[in-house]
Formats: structure tokens, C-alpha cells, sequence
């Protein structure tokens, strides 16, 4: 199916997922929100390696844009690893590889922000890609945040950083190490404990490894079971996004579902394209409706 056939077939969204919560923390009544997600797009104008396709990012991106643009969707957000780098990394190129997919973002007629992924720093600095990029309703884009939508809560939290709490920088870490300051998770508890809505988080780096078969350690934060601690015990989370493992996957720990969406990246062509509308109810209910390879999840409760 082409892509002008693929869009008009999507025009109706079909409800995916019927996910039910149960926060035992207080949250005020909510509309229904939807949003739009995608991650791990590795945007290089460079030739594809293995089975990424770099410069396929940007057209991936501009079917999805134009999609939540139909869709109407409240706002959207990458999760992520947004650009890459030549074989020959440079500075002055990479920064024109991340202007050049931060306008095709920009073209989403909405809100729009980012998540910090590891390939975000990979020969450029965090103050160099925040000085590049616009989160919706601030003046200057953070590493992590929050902000408010219909009712709702979110939060985007940035694991890229050290076990000994240095920030990424210019390529200067491993990707296995990652790590998030106990300064942000101090933050990420008042966050929580202020803001009564149900709550979204959003993250690059996975905090359900141990859900996985086998060590998936390399893909988490090593003090993840410190964050899904404070998670648990706010009441009010209602789901995590992630990206980072470009395979996907779904999680349920101690009633919080953890959805990691594919990456843009992987194969060639418009049918190996991968993202999502999330829709939240009034109810607290979730639909994920997944469009390419993304995946849709229909009747699973926590």
C-alpha cells in the first residue's frame, strides 16, 4: 500500500488497547486525550548500515506528522535518539542533521516535545541539542520536565548520564552506562506529589527490564528499581512510554504498564515505518492504536 493510500485508510482511528488502571492515589476527573508518539528515528543523511536506514527517517517522520496532523491528536512527542551521526562524526554536520528533522517535526500543527536519548549527545553536547530543539510552552528546552494537557500530567525523565552522574556529552560515555541523578529523582517525587492528575511518563532508556527474558540491563537505567519505586508509590501513573530497544516490547510491574514502541529506523521503506496514537478515557482506560510495524494492544489489564 502506498503512502497516500495508507493515510487515507487511517483517517478513522480504530481504538487498540482497553488498558485498566488502578492508582491508588487520588486523580481529579479527565477528559479524553489523545497524543501522538515515535521514537528512535536516528535522523543522518548518511547510507544505511545493517538494517538502519538513516535517511528514511525524515520521509518516516513526514508520513507520521501528517498523520497526527488528520488525526488532530492534542500533541506529540519523540521518544528519543531523534538524530544520529555520519561514519566520520562532525560537529557542524550534526547539528544539520538535527536542524533538518527538528523542522520536519515542527511542520505537527500542536504541541510538540522531545525526550533525550543516548545518540542525542553522540558528537554534539546536551546544550547543543537543547539550544536546537522547542518543547511546546518553554522558552528553553530541559533534559527532563513536565507539563499539563486536558486534565492529564506528563512527565519526561533523561536517564543519559553516567552511574556517577555525568551527564552525556559529546560522545564521551558507553551507552550501557546509564543512569539517572538522584537530584531528578528528587524532582520526579515533589513532581508527583504536587500534580494530582493522572499522570504519563516518558523516558528514552527502559525501566522494566527485569520483565524481559534474559539480562536486558544494558537497555535500563542501573537505578531503574529506585524510579519505579517512586512511580509506584505516587498512585497516580498511569502508563510509561519508552524507546532505546528498537524491537518494541510490553510490560506489566506491580500494576504499571510499560510500553516500549519500535523504532523509526529499522528497514527500509514506508511498511517498516513505526508510531502510535494513545488515547487516554475518562475512565483511565488506554487504547494504543499502532500504525506500520508499531504495535497495537487490544483487552490487556494490569
Amino acid at each position: 500500500m502506498n503512502r497516500k493510500k495508507f493515510l487515507l485508510s487511517s483517517l478513522t482511528l480504530i481504538a487498540g488497547t482497553k488498558l485498566s488502571f488502578a492508582g491508588g492515589g487520588k486523580t481529579v476527573a479527565a477528559p479524553a486525550i489523545r497524543f501522538g508518539i515515535v521514537t528512535d528515528l536516528h535522523y543522518a543523511d548518511r547510507t544505511p548500515n545493517g538494517s538502519r536506514y538513516y535517511r528514511e527517517s525524515l520521509t518516516k517522520l513526514s508520513e507520521c506528522v501528517e498523520l497526527m496532523n488528520e488525526q488532530r491528536v492534542n500533541f506529540l512527542i519523540e521518544l528519543g535518539d531523534f538524530k544520529d551521526q555520519n561514519i566520520q562524526p562532525d560537529e557542524g554536520e550534526t547539528l544539520r542533521f538535527l536542524e533538518t528533522i527538528e523542522a520536519k517535526f515542527r511542520q505537527f500543527k500542536g504541541p510538540v516535545y522531545h525526550v533525550l536519548g543516548n545518540h542525542d549527545m553522540d558528537s554534539i553536547s546536551k546544550e547543543q541539542f537543547l539550544s536546537k530543539i522547542h518543547n511546546s510552552g518553554f522558552s528553553k528546552a530541559r533534559g527532563h520536565y513536565s507539563f499539563n494537557a486536558a486534565h492529564h500530567h506528563f512527565v519526561v525523565l533523561d536517564a543519559n548520564y553516567t552511574r556517577e552522574g555525568i551527564g552525556y556529552d559529546r560522545g564521551n560515555f558507553d551507552w550501557k552506562d546509564c543512569h539517572i541523578p538522584e537530584e531528578q529523582l528528587k524532582w520526579l517525587e515533589e513532581d508527583l506529589r504536587e500534580h494530582h492528575q493522572p499522570t504519563v511518563v516518558f523516558i528514552h532508556q527502559q525501566l522494566d527490564g527485569p520483565a524481559f527474558e534474559g539480562d536486558h540491563s544494558r537497555y535500563c537505567p542501573d537505578n531503574a528499581d529506585k524510579v519505579r519505586a517512586i512511580l509506584e508509590r505516587s498512585g497516580k501513573v498511569l502508563v510509561v512510554f519508552q524507546g532505546h530497544y528498537h524491537d518494541g516490547g510490553y510490560n506489566i510491574i506491580n500494576g504499571i504498564p510499560y510500553y516500549t514502541l519500535k523504532a523509526v529506523i529499522e528497514g527500509e521503506g514506508d511498511q517498516n515505518n513505526s508510531y502510535a496514537i494513545v488515547e487516554i478515557g475518562k475512565d483511565r482506560e488506554i487504547a494504543i492504536r499502532g500504525y506500520r510495524r508499531a504495535v497495537s494492544k487490544t483487552r490487556l489489564k494490569s
